[in-house]
């Protein structure tokens, strides 16, 4: 099995630095090939880290770790020309990544299908997807529960073809060649769920118009 190259930590326990080890070895079974242990391991290092500061749930962070660090190792790979498959992809960024970049993310990825990628991100991550976001999107039969608040990375945003912010002002990041759309909509935050599908609608519609805009097929929807 493959070994971390970070020592033990206090704030490791047992089962995390097993639970980290193993997923060490999953990623380098999937990349093999394309990358190499000690990039895997190092991007699996600064994803765990990225939320170990502000999660509530510990015994979850080697979960969140292994697939945030995926999604980096996906994204570096379209960027460096490892991988192209020629499908769009599309980022979506706010400030917590608890709401409105949810929800796109949710109604891109069901109305897009396999016809292109989506990912979203937040410049400050809160801890928890917006419950009354979950519950609106649950009324368009979309699941979007099992997602998580995460940060973005620079791999990510340059591997999008195109970035949408919503509210993210001058922290969102800003990357030569990238094309960019701000999205103007009022943020969820402490709304609740009848007040919130204003907002949803309104995603939904936009993400449609984008999907049109980069030809994508809709699948479902």
């Amino acid at each position: 099995m493959t070994e971390l190259t970070w020592s033990r930590r206090e704030d490791l326990s047992i089962d995390q630095y097993v639970a980290l080890r193993t997923a060490a070895a999953r990623l380098t079974d999937e990349f093999s090939g394309i990358y190499g242990p000690e990039t895997i391991e190092r991007i699996l290092h600064s994803s765990y880290d990225q939320f170990a500061t502000g999660s509530t749930v510990p015994n979850f962070l080697p979960l969140l770790a292994e697939r945030f660090a995926r999604q980096r190792l996906n994204a570096l790979a379209r960027v460096e020309g490892h991988h192209d498959d020629g499908k769009p992809v599309a980022l979506f960024l706010c400030v917590h990544n608890a709401g409105r970049s949810q929800m796109a993310l949710g109604f891109f990825q069901q109305l897009a299908g396999d016809n292109a990628v989506a990912w979203s991100g937040g410049s400050e991550p809160g801890i928890e997807v917006n419950p009354s976001a979950i519950a609106a999107m649950a009324e368009r039969g979309i699941d979007i529960s099992a997602e998580f608040p995460r940060p973005w990375t620079d791999e990510i945003v340059r591997a999008a073809d195109v970035v949408v912010t919503m509210g993210c002002g001058d922290a969102c990041p800003i990357f030569p060649g990238t094309r960019y759309e701000n999205w103007d909509l009022d943020d969820p935050d402490g709304l609740d769920v009848a007040a919130v599908r204003p907002i949803r609608d309104e995603i939904e519609r936009r993400v449609r118009l984008l999907l049109d805009e980069l030809a994508v097929p809709v699948s479902r929807g």
